[in-house]
């Protein structure tokens, strides 16, 4: 059942780009420095610039918040609370990494966040593919990209155990 209002749908949307993008500055504030200290890192031939992670965390953040707001607006918390439950978890999980990472420099405990990231996005995944095809769609880049993100890390840490020990 979709809320009925097109201002609490409005609202729902705002709501949910608030939050995705207020987890993305948090990250982003553990990341102040992390253009020069990746740069600094020794990186497997495959690692993408540093200039394209903003670009695409800022569209997959727009994907995530448009997919949370698709099953919310289907019955809201009430009717979809495992999924969005899980969407909720992911994301937290999500605004830690750059702190374990970039600000923490700990490459095992990053690794660790980052597998556990990729579970609950299966699983937000899985939940929202019941409420809505579209949404579980608009996540599909998100679990690619932090597919790929995940092997950065394992390499990025095995490449320096001296700086992300």
């Amino acid at each position: 059942m979709y809320l009925k209002s097109k201002q609490q749908q409005i609202f729902g949307l705002v709501f949910w780009l608030l939050l995705c993008f207020g987890i993305s500055a948090i990250g982003a504030m553990a990341s102040i420095q992390a253009r020069s200290f990746y740069v600094e890192l020794i990186q497997p031939a495959w690692a993408p610039p540093g200039w394209l992670f903003g670009p695409v965390w800022t569209v997959l953040y727009a994907m995530m918040a448009i997919a949370a707001w698709l099953v919310w607006r289907q019955g809201g918390f009430k009717e979809n609370r495992v999924a969005l439950t899980l969407f909720l978890l992911q994301l937290f999980i999500n605004g830690l990494w750059s702190w374990l990472f970039f600000a923490w420099q700990m490459g095992a405990a990053s690794l660790f966040n980052i597998v556990v990231l990729w579970g609950l996005i299966v699983a937000t995944l899985w939940t929202f593919i019941r409420t809505s095809h579209w949404a579980a769609g608009l996540l599909v880049p998100y679990l690619l990209w932090v597919s790929f993100a995940t092997a950065l890390n394992y390499a990025m840490w095995q490449l320096n155990p001296q700086i992300l020990g």
